[in-house]
């Protein structure tokens, strides 16, 4: 009969959860405790409505392969594998304004609306890109941490151009070429804020080595405000043989160097088709691109600071650039 010792079974174990225990009070308080806000149909793993986004994204991702590509353009290999979230109100309207193939916006639940955010919602449901309203924890957990004020946009991995495209877009503007060139620059903030100083003082675009540098990534994509949406961004395999035929197609290379030939107060060749090289803070230029330079300019300081950031400098020269070609 139950309850019954001498039966196997009939007495319950110690230390066994079976039911009601001798001082298991709060259970209930804790089973009434709510899990947070049903997360939308399209992030909930499983669900036919996720099931369908990730079949639009991916469809959106192979049709576009990043960046809006120009009719003939060359695009480098491995183009187009890894998807990228760009993160802040600003970047974000930018990159939507430029047409940026993106495939999902994000905006975080309780998000203070402004203009900037209005308008990237109507800019998305006009292009037909997904919007989705999720929690703001699974938004850091998409950025990582990093700073997104509630809204970030998943685009395809970055489609880089081919450097003689930029030769291209440069005769096609009618003006002097103006390139910039990182050598050794690792920050993808610095690389952000160089495509950010080109497009503000009318170059016609960036290049970067293939190895040992930063890339296009979600932390450039922010640090360039979207500016990257409008600036192509080239990727050279060697570049020291594209700044060569750079040469050969009749631009000046000139490196920026602490101990340059020329003073930015002297830089003459500023009005001429100029390749702007810019290499690391520590390590500057590297010897085959330093001896690839027609000239090397420094910046004259009027301070004690030894050396200014990749990103900086190239704007100040930029700058210099701008103002000497205005008053030809």
């Amino acid at each position: 009969m139950a309850g019954n010792s001498k039966r196997r079974g009939a007495i319950r174990k110690e230390g066994t959860k079976k039911g009601a225990v001798a001082g298991s009070g709060g259970q209930r308080r804790r089973g009434l405790r709510g899990k947070g806000p049903t997360p939308p149909a399209e992030m909930r793993p499983g669900h036919p409505a996720a099931r369908k986004a990730a079949r639009d994204a991916k469809a959106a991702a192979n049709k576009s392969g990043g960046r809006p590509a120009v009719a003939g353009s060359r695009r480098r290999p491995g183009d187009g594998e890894t998807a990228e979230t760009v993160l802040g109100r600003n970047p974000v309207v930018e990159c939507l304004r430029a047409g940026v193939p993106a495939t999902a916006l994000y905006v975080a639940i309780g998000t203070t609306a402004d203009e900037r955010i209005s308008e990237a919602v109507h800019l998305a449901a006009d292009a037909g890109i997904s919007i989705l309203e999720v929690p703001r924890n699974d938004l850091d957990r998409l950025s990582g941490g990093a700073l997104h004020q509630g809204v970030g946009l998943q685009v395809p991995a970055y489609s880089y151009a081919h450097p003689d495209e930029l030769l291209e877009a440069s005769a096609d503007s009618g003006q002097p070429a103006l390139i910039a060139a990182l050598d050794g620059v690792t920050d993808p903030r610095n690389l952000g804020a160089v495509v950010r100083s080109v497009g503000a003082f009318g170059g016609h675009g960036v290049v970067v080595p293939q190895r040992r540098a930063a890339g296009m990534t979600a932390v450039a994509w922010r640090a360039s405000a979207g500016t990257a949406a409008r600036v192509p961004v080239a990727m050279a395999t060697n570049l020291t043989r594209t700044l060569r035929e750079y040469a050969t197609a009749g631009l000046m290379i000139a490196g920026l160097d602490a101990e340059g030939d020329v003073s930015l107060d002297d830089f003459e060749l500023a009005t001429d088709p100029l390749v702007l090289v810019v290499g690391s803070e520590g390590k500057g230029l590297s010897r085959l691109v330093k001896q690839t330079c027609d000239v090397t300019v420094s910046i004259p300081m009027a301070g004690a600071v030894e050396s200014l950031n990749a990103a900086v400098a190239t704007g100040v020269v930029l700058a210099e650039v701008a103002r000497r070609r205005r008053q030809r």
